[in-house]
């Protein structure tokens, strides 16, 4: 969980890898009328995010053995709700606003997101931080995605699987 450009999307696929688990990534599941909104520069409200939560709860509750989700899950609301799908554990990946900056300038400039920069700004004030809270890993964007995932496995004291996929 995070803001955007936190990394969520690659540190979620190279943990879903490394536990051998489904990884699902929340921003293929908004509707299309919130990608709109957010594509053109209008932040989303809660009542926007209510459906999307509820699919990513849906999600979470298909995937009984385990997934990965990245999911921005900015609230302590939005946190509850997905919990309410079953046992769910949270990293937040947090760091330096000016490295976001760089990289959502840098995302935008390759036409890699529909999340503009400008919205950057209304995530981190909305961002309800689950530092010190029970059941939340948190960890540094700033460092390399494979030292963000081992940092998770030695958190969770989770070891990777023997079968998992390169």
């Amino acid at each position: 969980m995070g803001v955007s450009g936190c990394g969520k999307s690659t540190v979620g696929a190279a943990l879903a890898r490394r536990l051998g688990v489904p990884f699902l990534d929340g921003d293929d599941f908004h509707p299309e009328a919130n990608v709109r909104k957010m594509a053109g520069g209008t932040p989303l409200t809660d009542a926007d995010r209510r459906p999307w939560l509820e699919r990513l709860g849906g999600l979470l509750e298909e995937h009984p053995g385990g997934c990965v989700l990245a999911c921005s899950a900015l609230k302590r609301a939005y946190r509850d709700q997905l919990r309410g799908a079953g046992p769910v554990g949270f990293v937040h990946l947090d760091g330096d606003p000016v490295l976001l900056r760089g990289r959502l300038a840098r995302r935008a400039r390759d036409g890699g997101h529909f999340m503009p920069p400008e919205l950057l700004d209304s995530q981190l004030a909305e961002l309800e931080s689950p530092a010190g809270k029970e059941g939340v890993i948190r960890c540094d964007f700033g460092h390399t995605s494979d030292s963000i995932v081992s940092a998770i496995l030695a958190s969770l004291g989770a070891h990777e699987r023997d079968d998992a996929p390169d």
